[in-house]
């Protein structure tokens, strides 16, 4: 059974969510928060594997109680609900380590979907979706050329990768899927999967998500636009 937490400051939206939640067989809702502050308090207290949240809320946000969460409870994952699929918030919610995001429109079998998704460890973007939303709010980010692993001055979880698993980490970061990657490279798809599961373990990161966002802060890519 997969516990999930509601965190949304709008009673009746936390209701239709919880509804279509525990109507699953697998899925029950453990505990609701109307705000990132209450929601750190349930998490610490009910341990949910995975965390609905809301963005917009008054008092601490769902951003924060996001980066909070990642931080402070790294075995719970947190799925963020939006308006708009790119905006400013998901990305800022990816950054703070949540593990996906879904539009409030979503149909309920995707709501299921996407708890599923996070609990089993992936994310719920497509790395091109996050290099997209990395080129539309490069703003945000240190402005870097592209790093040289080898350059001391490069942040210190580049340095511990090889060679190989730089490309391949470049290649996650544009979007590409094993099967890209191992073409681009000339490599088994096999031998691709292991090297992605390297560089997220050097680099401390949960997902393929976070190693872009990784890729794009530490300056090893740039910007497109």
């Amino acid at each position: 059974m997969i516990t999930v937490l509601l965190v949304d400051d709008q009673p009746l939206l936390r209701m239709g969510f919880r509804l279509a939640i525990d109507s699953e067989p697998d899925l029950t809702v453990v505990g609701e928060a109307a705000d990132g502050k209450v929601a750190l308090e349930q998490v610490a207290a009910l341990a949910p594997d995975v965390v609905v949240m809301d963005v917009r809320m008054p008092g601490m946000d769902g951003i924060e109680a996001t980066r909070r969460i990642a931080a402070e409870h790294p075995a719970t994952r947190v799925l963020v609900v939006t308006t708009f699929d790119v905006d400013e918030y998901a990305f800022a919610a990816l950054r703070g380590g949540a593990s996906g995001f879904l539009i409030k429109s979503a149909r309920p079998e995707e709501l299921a979907e996407a708890i599923r998704t996070v609990a089993s460890g992936s994310s719920v973007v497509a790395p091109r979706v996050v290099r997209r939303m990395l080129d539309l709010f490069a703003h945000h980010l240190p402005h870097t050329a592209d790093a040289d692993p080898r350059d001391d001055a490069v942040d210190p979880r580049l340095r511990a990768l090889t060679p190989r698993e730089t490309d391949v980490l470049r290649g996650v970061a544009d979007g590409l899927s094993n099967g890209e990657i191992a073409e681009r490279l000339v490599l088994s798809v096999t031998t691709v999967k292991t090297h992605v599961g390297n560089v997220l373990a050097k680099l401390g990161v949960r997902d393929r998500v976070q190693a872009v966002i990784v890729a794009y802060e530490s300056g090893l890519v740039g910007s497109r636009r």
